[in-house]
């Protein structure tokens, strides 16, 4: 479903109606400060791995030793 010039400006309408003129400003400042506080956030978050598949494993990277007897 698409939605059409029509379909925003009823959903604007109904968002006036039920906030008021002036509240709208200030909604909009929160939804911009909680934006910009997740993405500030997110880059402080360090990346993550992919899972390691079960067949690798992961305690060392060095060759098995020989047996020598």
């Amino acid at each position: 479903m698409e939605l059409s010039p029509m379909h925003l400006l009823l959903i604007l309408v109904i968002v006036v109606i039920l906030f008021g003129g002036r509240r709208i400003p200030e909604l909009m400042k929160g939804l911009g400060q909680g934006i910009r506080e997740f993405k500030e956030g997110m880059k402080d978050q360090p990346p993550t791995a992919p899972p390691a598949s079960g067949n690798q494993s992961t305690t060392s990277s060095a060759p098995p030793a020989a047996d020598k007897k």
